[in-house]
C-alpha cells in the first residue's frame, strides 16, 4: 500500500512543498530504501523513526519499505522529516486513514522514545502550508507558537508521536497553538539602554541621528574608552520600529538558522549583531556545506556592528561589498543558488592608529606614520566607499562625565528620525528606493539639486580638501538627510558644511 504525507524543505528563508511517499509491501525481502536526494540527517531518520514507533507501541512487521521525497531532484536536509516519515509508515500500514493525513503538513524530530523535538524553519513551513491551502501543520510543541504567527492556519503543537496518532485517529484532541500578536508588538518599545545615559559625545549622537534618518552606514574613529561601542549598542533604540512584514522576514531568518529564542514567537525589535573579529567569511555572510544565514543576514533590518574593524581579516571584510550594495547575500553551489536577505545598517569602529592614541591629547602615540598607514589600509577603498559617515569620537572630557543625564535621549532622537523618514517616504513614493542612502545617478541629481551659491561652496570644499568623486556623492546624500532633519525643501550651504565634516577619512587622505 502507498501513502503520502505533506512536509516541506527549506531553500534560503523560504519553504517549498515536499511530498513524502511510502510504499509498504509485505512481498519480497524486508528492506528500507529512501530516494529523493536525502542528506545525512534525513537518511538517519530510519533508525530514529523505527525506535520511536516501537517505543510508542506500534509494531512494524517485516516489509519492503520504499520512501520517496518528491521532487526528487532537490536536496533535502535536516531532522524535520522524522514525523512525516513515521506518519507515512503508519498510514501505509493501514493504522491511520490516509484521508486523515491529507490535510496536514508535518514537521518534527523524533527521539527514540517518540518525543517530538523542535526543528528549525517552522515559520516558513507554516507560511508555505497556508499558501498551499492546507488545513494546518503538526509540529513539536516547542514550535507551536512560532508557527501560529503565520495566522489563518491551524497549528498543532504535539508532545510526542503517540499524541499525533491519537489525534489523527480521532481519539484525542489537541488545542491549536495561539499567539497574541498585540502583546508581542507592545514589546517593541522596551529597550534596556538609552542615549540619555551617554555622557558627552553630542557630535557622535548627531551623526547617529543622521545615519539612522537616511539609512547611511557609519564609521566611528576614536581612542580606546571614548564610547564607540556604547554608542553603537544604542542605535537600535532610535531606529523606526519594524513593520509586521519586516518582523516576519527577520523571524524567518532566525527560524531557519535555529536561533529563534524559545520564548519569542516573533522578532519584534530590530536585531543588533556584533561578530568577533576572528569570524570567517562564511560566518559573516553565510554559506557552508549546508548553507546557513551568516551574521550579515541575522542583522537584516537592523544593525551589523564591526568593532575594531581593521582587526578583521581583509578577505572577510571584502565579502561585505556585495551585500552592502545589493541588500542580500547570494550563495552559489553546484546544484543551487541561495539568496539570504541582508539589508543592514553597517556600523563600524576603529582606533585612529594601532596603539589607539593618535588623536588623543593626553596619551602620546607610539606609532610610526608607516604603521598608521598600514593599519588604515586594512580597510579597502571600495569598502570604505560604502560607508557614508566617518565620525571622530574623541575621549570624553571630565566636565561631560559629571553630567547626570544627557538631554539628547533616544526618544528625542527617534522622533526627529521618524519625521525625516516620513519626509523621504513621501518624496520617494512610487520609486524602488525609500532612503537617501540609496540615491544614485539621475535620482541623485534630481533630489539633491543645488543652487548657484551651494555649487560655489561645494566646489571650494572639493578643490581645497582634494575630495574625490565618491566623496562628492556621499556629501550630497548626507546633506539631503541633514536637510530632511531640518525639514528644509532644498539643500543649503550649512547642510553641505555639516556633511563635509562627516567625511574625516577623505579629508585626512587629501592631506
Amino acid at each position: 500500500m502507498i501513502s503520502t504525507a505533506h512536509c516541506a524543505a527549506l531553500r534560503g528563508i523560504d519553504a517549498y512543498p515536499v511530498q513524502l511517499e511510502v510504499d509498504f509491501s509485505r512481498s519480497g525481502m524486508p528492506a528500507f530504501t529512501m530516494v529523493g536526494l536525502a542528506e545525512g540527517a534525513v537518511r538517519e531518520s530510519k533508525e530514529r523513526v523505527f525506535s520511536a514507533l516501537k517505543n510508542c507501541g506500534f509494531k512494524v512487521p517485516p516489509a519492503r519499505i520504499t520512501v520517496n521525497l518528491a521532487p526528487a531532484d532537490v536536496r533535502k536536509e535536516g531532522s524535520g522529516y522524522d514525523l512525516p516519515l513515521a506518519i507515512g509508515i503508519l498510514a501505509a500500514m493501514g493504522v491511520i486513514d490516509q484521508r486523515a493525513v491529507d490535510d496536514w503538513f508535518l514537521a518534527g524530530e523524533l527521539s527514540l522514545s517518540g518525543e517530538l523535538k523542535s526543528v528549525p524553519g517552522v515559520l516558513p513551513l507554516a507560511l508555505a502550508a497556508r499558501k498551499q491551502g492546507g488545513r494546518g501543520i503538526i509540529v513539536p510543541e516547542a514550535n507551536g507558537r512560532e508557527g501560529a504567527v503565520a495566522g489563518d492556519l491551524e497549528v498543532i503543537g504535539a508532545a510526542d508521536l503517540g499524541q499525533v496518532v491519537r489525534m489523527l485517529l480521532g481519539e484525542d484532541t489537541i488545542e491549536p497553538a495561539s499567539v497574541d500578536i498585540d502583546t508581542l508588538w507592545n514589546e517593541r518599545s522596551s529597550h534596556l539602554v538609552d542615549f540619555g545615559e551617554v555622557k558627552g559625545q553630542e557630535h557622535a549622537k548627531r551623526a547617529i541621528e543622521i545615519a539612522a534618518a537616511g539609512g547611511h552606514n557609519l564609521l566611528f574613529i576614536g581612542p580606546p574608552g571614548s564610547g564607540k561601542t556604547m554608542l553603537a549598542k544604542r542605535i537600535p533604540t532610535v531606529l523606526p520600529p519594524l513593520s509586521f512584514d519586516e518582523a516576519l522576514e527577520v523571524t524567518k531568518i532566525y527560524s531557519v538558522a535555529g536561533l529563534l529564542p524559545s520564548d519569542r514567537a516573533l522578532m519584534v525589535t530590530r536585531p543588533f549583531r556584533t561578530p568577533h573579529h576572528t569570524i570567517s567569511d562564511v560566518g559573516l555572510v553565510g554559506g557552508g556545506r549546508y548553507p546557513q544565514p551568516g551574521e550579515t543576514s541575522l542583522a537584516h533590518r537592523g544593525v551589523l556592528f564591526l568593532d575594531e574593524m581593521p582587526e578583521f581579516k581583509k578577505s572577510v571584510l571584502e565579502v561585505l561589498r556585495q551585500p552592502l550594495e545589493d541588500g542580500e547575500v547570494s550563495i552559489s553551489r553546484s546544484l543551487m543558488t541561495l539568496k539570504y536577505p541582508a539589508d543592514v545598517m553597517l556600523v563600524a569602529a576603529m582606533n585612529p592608529c594601532p596603539c589607539g592614541y593618535l588623536s588623543d591629547e593626553t596619551h602620546p602615540c607610539s606609532c610610526s606614520p608607516l604603521a598608521v598607514q598600514r593599519y588604515r589600509n586594512k580597510i579597502s577603498g571600495p569598502l570604505l566607499d560604502r560607508i557614508d559617515l566617518h565620525v571622530d569620537v574623541p575621549a570624553v572630557p571630565y566636565e561631560d562625565l559629571r553630567q547626570t543625564r544627557s538631554e539628547m535621549d533616544s526618544a528625542t532622537m527617534r522622533a526627529r528620525i521618524l519625521n525625516a523618514r516620513r519626509i523621504q517616504a513621501e518624496r520617494f513614493a512610487g520609486r524602488h528606493f525609500s532612503l537617501n542612502a540609496e540615491l544614485d545617478g539621475s535620482a541623485l541629481e534630481e533630489f539633491c539639486a543645488l543652487g548657484e551659491s551651494e555649487h560655489h561652496f561645494l566646489r571650494q570644499a572639493v578643490e581645497t580638501l582634494g575630495l574625490s568623486a565618491r566623496a562628492y556623492t556621499r556629501i550630497l546624500r548626507i546633506a539631503r538627510t541633514i536637510a530632511d532633519l531640518a525639514e528644509a525643501d532644498t539643500i543649503g550651504p550649512d547642510h553641505l558644511a555639516e556633511a563635509i565634516n562627516y567625511r574625516s577619512m577623505d579629508r585626512e587622505g587629501a592631506s
